[in-house]
């Protein structure tokens, strides 16, 4: 093939081929369709002959030392229903010219690693594989609804804008991944809603300067892989993981709600609404999100040996209303958010929710969701006894104001306590809960005073003591010394003055007894209030 001067044309070129140069010098589209939706649909099985053919080393040619532009025109690739044939390799070059690719086939993987691209568009396209690892583009990456049947590799990649993957199909590498994202930059947002995939999206290290919404998506895990496997994930502002709305006559996506929406409005009329699907692990771990992780209706179908893993991530605002999952695991450990809203009926059961060390600062629940429930969260997650859960959930509740929510989750604690002790230490535990509840409930002790107190004077009235000193002893008041035995440290000026004898002795043994109790659990009840305060 001659070198072509100055728009100069080859002469071996095709007669699909030179449609498309001369296409490309007045950057207008090149549309070989045949205006039929079955012999245009670049996945049906229909064979695109060699009229709507061109070669992808012509293609590359374009794209890398094409011709000048016309007068007053700006190249562009611009391509609608054309077959490329063979290997589309534009590996370490520099692509000045805009290029978008509609309905297109390929024959062949598409190797663009270390390539730069002013903006690359491929809509609806049908691509065995997409090996892209280290791609830079100063502004877009589009791949709205392409199928691509080996997956996607972007290892590295820098977008300079937006990342838009909706609607796409992926299935598997060798590896089991359908998009290998680790260390990718998005410098704006990255759109990846409705996706279907077959394999793990996995995006270890990348960064998303604007929002991740993979609203609608179906994630399925490859063997051995997980659904999505992001570990120290950067979103800059929200990671939706949410419903998206479907139209109900053509299942293409529509209206996405406004940013920051908690609970989604009821879906416009003629359309669905399409859940957040995951079947396969998740990991999040140690991911930074500047506004929130929304997990608004999410459905996650873990195996018993699998995780929804947010270990350790930072967030304003995790929006726990998924879901809950039937089996598989849930776990927040050391993650720390600022308010955490989540639905009583979100939350595994024992043995499916982990969250030592989960800090939050704020609980705003959507709903109904009872302190009985709370504490069925807090036990659901401590199947053997840890203290901290229970005092970050009162410690929360105290500086809401709630301050009676507080000493019962106290309460709670003492008593989820009260089953690691010995059996001596669990009958005092028993008896000051029996009694004071722990000093959590002051009143009750108060109640337990009165009776023993009424209790003593009526009997003591019944007796008249003999003085132990003749001379020296006040006026017998059945009231007072009952009174004077119970309150201890505090005289009364009766104790001490009486011969007490037979069961009146044993009595007053018991009352004093008695009143010791009350007075020390009354007492550490008070401490702990003292020291949570």
């Amino acid at each position: 093939m001659a070198e072509p001067q100055n728009g100069d044309i080859p002469d071996t070129l095709t007669a699909a081929e030179l449609g498309m140069w001369q296409a490309f010098r007045s950057g207008s589209t090149y549309d070989l369709r045949a205006r039929d939706p079955l012999r245009d649909d670049p996945f049906a099985p229909t064979d695109w002959g060699a009229e709507r053919s061109v070669d992808a080393r012509v293609v590359a040619r374009l794209l890398l030392s094409g011709p000048r532009a016309r007068p007053g025109r700006v190249a562009a690739l611009k391509l609608r229903g054309v077959r490329i044939t063979g290997t589309l390799d534009l590996a370490g070059g520099r692509v000045a010219p805009y290029v978008e690719l509609t309905g297109c086939r390929l024959e062949n993987e598409v190797v663009l690693p270390e390539c730069h691209f002013t903006t690359l568009r491929m809509v609806g396209c049908a691509v065995p594989r997409l090996e892209a690892a280290r791609l830079h583009t100063e502004g877009d990456l589009h791949l709205p609804r392409c199928r691509v049947e080996r997956g996607i590799r972007l290892t590295d990649a820098h977008i300079g804008t937006d990342l838009l993957l909706n609607q796409i199909e992926l299935g598997a590498d060798r590896q089991g991944r359908a998009l290998a994202g680790d260390g990718l930059t998005v410098a704006q947002d990255l759109q990846a809603e409705m996706v279907e995939a077959r394999g793990e999206l996995s995006l270890r290290g990348a960064k998303v300067g604007g929002s991740m919404s993979l609203r609608g998506s179906r994630l399925r895990a490859g063997r051995g892989r997980r659904a999505l496997n992001a570990p120290q994930l950067t979103v800059e502002r929200t990671l939706y993981m949410t419903e998206a709305w479907v139209s109900v006559d053509t299942g293409n996506q529509g209206n996405t709600p406004p940013y920051g929406t908690v609970m989604a409005p009821t879906p416009a009329h003629g359309t669905r609404s399409q859940i957040f699907e995951c079947r396969g692990g998740v990991r999040l771990d140690d991911g930074r999100f500047g506004d929130a992780v929304d997990l608004h209706k999410a459905r996650f179908v873990l195996a018993p040996h699998e995780e929804l893993s947010l270990r350790r991530i930072v967030a304003p605002e995790l929006r726990f209303n998924a879901e809950r999952p039937e089996e598989g695991r849930v776990v927040l450990n050391g993650a720390k958010v600022v308010t955490l809203i989540d639905v009583s009926t979100s939350w595994p059961g024992p043995g499916g929710l982990a969250m030592g060390g989960f800090v939050y600062e704020n609980l705003v629940p959507y709903g109904h969701f009872p302190l009985s429930r709370r504490l069925e969260w807090v036990a659901a997650a401590t199947p053997e006894y840890v203290p901290e859960p229970y005092e970050r959930l009162a410690a929360v509740l105290r500086s809401c104001g709630e301050d009676a929510d507080a000493r019962e989750v106290l309460l709670a604690k003492q008593r989820r306590r009260r089953e690691t002790l010995p059996p001596a230490a669990k009958l005092w535990g028993i008896l000051q809960d029996w009694t004071v509840a722990y000093g959590y409930r002051p009143g009750r002790a108060a109640v337990w005073m009165a009776v023993l107190w009424a209790a003593g004077a009526v009997a003591f009235s019944q007796y008249d003591p003999a003085p132990i000193k003749r001379d020296e002893h006040p006026e017998w008041n059945a009231a007072l010394y009952a009174l004077d035995l119970l309150v201890p440290v505090i005289n009364l000026g009766q104790d001490g003055y009486w011969r007490m004898e037979d069961g009146w002795q044993w009595a007053s043994a018991a009352l004093v007894l008695l009143g010791w109790i009350l007075a020390t659990t009354v007492a550490a009840g008070a401490s702990r209030l003292l020291r949570r305060g």
